[in-house]
C-alpha cells in the first residue's frame, strides 16, 4: 500500500475546499440594485434613438464682455469649469415649456449657451482631435441662483448651490454634427418677454469648443454621454414668475420657457 503523507492530505483538502468554494461563488446570483434609477436622456432631431447623459460640464466666463460684467479680467484668466448633475436637465421641445422658479433665491438669472454633446472621449485630448468626439449640438440655458452663487463666492466657499439644482439645465433636442457641422460662428441671443437681452456671436468665445474639450480632458477622463455648456454672452439678468424666455442659436433648435 502506498504511504500517504500528512502534507499530501492537507494539500488535497485545501484544493478540494477551494474548488467547492469557487463553485458555490460561481453559482450565486449577482446582487441586484436596491431600486431603479432612470437614465436621463435628450431627444435627437430626426432620430428614433435618444442621447444618454453622463455628466454636465460648464465653463465659466467664456465671453470677454460677460467676464467683465462679472468682475473678471478675461485677458488673464485661464479656463475654469464646474458641473451640474445629469438630472438637472430639462428637455425643452415642441414649443413653450414651463420652468419652475427654484427655492432659496430672490435673484434668478438666465444664461443662454451653445451645448456640445460627446459620443466618445478620453484623456489629454489634443485640440486638433477634440471635435472628433462631438456627436452634435443643442441650445441650452445655464440657469443660475445668482444671489446664492455670489454669496458663497464672497465667503470663498463652493458655489454649486447657485448652479447645480433641479431643472437648472434646460436644453433643446440635439442636432447631429452630420446635419449642422461644428458651429464656430453664428448669432446667439436671448429675449425676455420679447425684449432682447443677450445678443452676441459664437466667434466671441474666448475658448472654443475644441479648446474646452481639450482642457477638460486634462482634469477628467471624458466619456460618451458627457455634455459641455460652452459659456454665455454678456447681459445676463434676472427673471421672475410669468416671464417668457426665448433663446436661439443660428442653425440650432430654438428654446422657449415660461417661469412658473
Amino acid at each position: 500500500m502506498a504511504t500517504i503523507s500528512r502534507r499530501h492530505v492537507l494539500g488535497a483538502v485545501a484544493v478540494g475546499g477551494a474548488g467547492t468554494l469557487g463553485q458555490a461563488a460561481a453559482g450565486e446570483a449577482q446582487p441586484g440594485t436596491l431600486f431603479a434609477l432612470p437614465q436621463v436622456t435628450i431627444p435627437i432631431l430626426g432620430e428614433a434613438q435618444v442621447f444618454p447623459v453622463r455628466r454636465i460640464y460648464c465653463i465659466g466666463r467664456n465671453y470677454a464682455a460677460h467676464a467683465r460684467e462679472m468682475g473678471s479680467d478675461p485677458s488673464r484668466e485661464p479656463p475654469f469649469f464646474f458641473q451640474k448633475p445629469a438630472d438637472a436637465v430639462q428637455v425643452v421641445a415642441d414649443g413653450l415649456a414651463d420652468h419652475p422658479y427654484p427655492s432659496l433665491t430672490q435673484n434668478y438669472h438666465h444664461e443662454i449657451e451653445l451645448v456640445a454633446v460627446l459620443k466618445s472621449g478620453g484623456r489629454d485630448i489634443q485640440v486638433g482631435q477634440a471635435l472628433d468626439h462631438v456627436y452634435g449640438y443643442a441650445t441650452g440655458l445655464d440657469m443660475t441662483r445668482r444671489d446664492l452663487q455670489r454669496g458663497m463666492g464672497n465667503q470663498k466657499k463652493p458655489w454649486e448651490i447657485g448652479k447645480s439644482f433641479d431643472h437648472s439645465a434646460p436644453i433643446t433636442p440635439i442636432l447631429p454634427v452630420a446635419r449642422v457641422g461644428h458651429p464656430g460662428r453664428g448669432r446667439i441671443r436671448l429675449s425676455v418677454n420679447g425684449t432682447l437681452r443677450q445678443d452676441a456671436d459664437l466667434s466671441d468665445m474666448i475658448w472654443s469648443v475644441a479648446e474646452q474639450i481639450a482642457e477638460l480632458s486634462k482634469a477628467f477622463e471624458l466619456k460618451a454621454g458627457d455634455i459641455v455648456y460652452s459659456g454665455t454672452p454678456e447681459n445676463v439678468g434676472p427673471v421672475v414668475r410669468g416671464d417668457i424666455l426665448a433663446g436661439s442659436i443660428e442653425g440650432l433648435p430654438d428654446l422657449s420657457i415660461r417661469i412658473v
